[in-house]
């Protein structure tokens, strides 16, 4: 693919043509429609299919990318392969232009329904430090980690646009010392840096999606924090998985990476010992070299590696259906909570201040062992992409607003 396009701004900032990420966004009294952003621009694709520039007006002059993600494989492809003429060939200069638009000029949304939302646990680095944290008596991971990607179901209803605020959770917890649980605030609410992936293409009910149809079902990646409440948690946790910690927010980047975009991120995950069953298997390399960022008050907390996931996106899809639960358009997959080796590669304040035991230190003096009132977080990634060029996935921000 050509890393040439007449757009000026192209070249900068990790929306070059390589990338070609697809949301939802709205002018000032216009209805919400999809876009793809380029540059420092948004792409009207609403506004090119309206002159007949590109096919799809039923799937872009919506407030979704539903429609568009449940069209296939094909539909994806040909589309892209005709925003790319568009945006690289001088003669159709003239033509789009008009339909690009500045990004300070709209407000980007959420840019798909979320039919349902699934968070799995796939970093050995963080299930083992979190073993470690809350089971220092007993075996890091559980017998079961490293045979199935383990994960919990969310709650589809509280998946927000990047921006949304987060209100601080309330609800009972009980720390060790005390016998009798009590109700109120979370005091130890935490972050979770994650990568996520959207289905467009359904699958059958009683049917499984094998790891080598991952491609022919998932549209794309998106960056998710799953927002928790760390207290809330360890008390409700038992010995069922969480509820209250994590149903009352998730946020999700506004840009949907393209799968097609991703190809020159695929690296080796690492070894998976024992090896897992046949339905896990996998025959590609889908580890991807996604670099993330997390900062507090715009200070950088982390930089937690995706490469070293162990579960990767192929295998939670299959091990996800595998019992013949259907796939449905706009199902959310997220990767858990991303963490490397190192304690600066930690993806949360549970790990990153060993659960308020060590707390962190950012710069110019900061604090924190778990989160206060006021404080931003923003999750942003960035991967390599085709000859040498740079992906970026956006980011993903929230400000925690203290309980109603």
């Amino acid at each position: 693919m050509t890393t040439e396009s007449w757009v000026e701004s192209a070249a900068d900032g990790g929306f070059g043509i390589e990338n070609l990420p697809y949301g939802v966004f709205a002018r000032p009294r216009e209805l919400p429609r999809v876009g793809v952003a380029i540059g420092d621009r948004v792409l009207d694709l609403a506004g090119l299919a309206a002159d007949g520039t590109i096919d799809g007006r039923r799937w872009f002059a919506s407030g979704s990318l539903n429609a568009f993600m449940a069209a296939g494989r094909p539909a994806w492809r040909a589309n892209r392969d005709r925003l790319v003429q568009l945006l690289t060939d001088a003669a159709f200069r003239e033509r789009v232009r008009p339909h690009l638009v500045p990004l300070g000029d709209v407000e980007l949304l959420r840019p798909f329904e979320v039919a349902d939302y699934v968070d799995f646990y796939s970093s050995e680095h963080h299930a083992t430090n979190v073993g470690r944290i809350l089971r220092p008596d007993r075996a890091a991971l559980g017998a079961n980690w490293k045979r199935l990607p383990v994960a919990y179901h969310g709650r589809a209803g509280t998946v927000y646009p990047s921006g949304t605020p987060i209100v601080r959770p309330s609800g009972q917890r009980r720390t060790g010392d005390e016998d009798e649980p009590v109700f109120g605030p979370s005091l130890r609410l935490d972050f979770e840096a994650e990568v996520g992936f959207v289905a467009g293409v359904p699958s059958g009910t009683g049917r499984g999606v094998p790891t080598w149809a991952f491609r022919d079902h998932v549209f794309g990646f998106v960056l998710v924090n799953d927002w928790s409440a760390r207290d809330l948690q360890a008390w409700e946790s038992q010995p069922l998985g969480p509820f209250l910690s994590k149903s009352f927010a998730t946020s999700v980047s506004p840009w949907v990476v393209p799968v097609a975009a991703l190809e020159a991120a695929r690296v080796e995950p690492p070894a998976q010992d024992p090896e897992p069953l046949q339905y896990l298997r996998c025959d590609e390399p889908w580890g991807l070299d996604l670099r993330l960022e997390v900062l507090i008050n715009g200070r950088v907390a982390a930089r937690p590696p995706f490469a070293s996931m162990y579960w990767t996106s192929p295998q939670q899809l299959a091990h996800a259906t595998v019992n013949g639960a259907p796939l449905r358009t706009g199902d959310l997959f997220a990767s858990g909570t991303v963490s490397g080796p190192e304690r600066a590669q930690r993806g949360c304040l549970l790990e990153l201040s060993w659960n308020g035991r060590e707390p962190l230190e950012l710069d110019g003096g900061m604090r924190r062992a778990f989160l206060e009132d006021g404080d931003t977080v923003t999750v942003r990634a960035s991967a390599p992409g085709a000859g040498g060029a740079t992906i970026s996935l956006g980011e993903v921000s929230g400000t925690v607003h203290p309980p109603l």
